[in-house]
């Protein structure tokens, strides 16, 4: 991945284009142009002009949006046994996670989620959903929300 000071991840990945392109990694080059294609659609929905750059938050979360996308998409096409249309998301979905920060483990996650439960003073089942948003906005963007979900659930037991 290119690293600069003064570019932005938009602009970084736009030159992955070329790189991808010449380097002939097909696999690279179909997920970068989904990603740009994702980046225009979000300047579009958002009143700018496809020229325009999307800050880094922004790429962040079109890139998250599009990586649960391919876990959505490799759920279904395993459950419904296509396990050859789950391989082209799999391979995209390892690309996509390349620009994503590195998530937090079930592990980590635990001892955040059980201070967070202490300090709100949930005892009771029916609260479970109030602790998940109050991890997930402690953790903003750091952990999984499905592991959240989890490591809270387990909270109860």
């Amino acid at each position: 991945m290119l690293q600069s000071q003064h570019m932005t991840l938009h602009e970084q990945i736009k030159g992955e284009l070329k790189i991808a392109l010449k380097a002939k990694e097909q696999v690279k080059l179909r997920t970068v142009r989904s990603m740009l294609t994702a980046f225009m659609n979000e300047l579009v929905a958002t009143n700018r002009t496809p020229q325009d750059i999307l800050t880094d938050e922004e790429v962040l979360s079109v890139i998250k949006r599009l990586a649960k996308q391919r876990k959505e998409s490799i759920t279904q096409y395993e459950e419904n046994n296509r396990p050859e249309l789950a391989v082209p998301e799999k391979e995209e979905l390892v690309v996509l996670e390349e620009y994503l920060p590195q998530m937090m483990s079930i592990e980590e996650i635990e001892p955040i989620a059980a201070a967070k439960k202490a300090e709100l003073g949930i005892t009771d089942k029916s609260k479970m959903g109030m602790l998940v948003g109050a991890v997930m906005k402690e953790l903003a963007g750091k952990a999984d929300g499905s592991d959240v979900k989890m490591v809270v659930g387990r909270l109860f037991e």
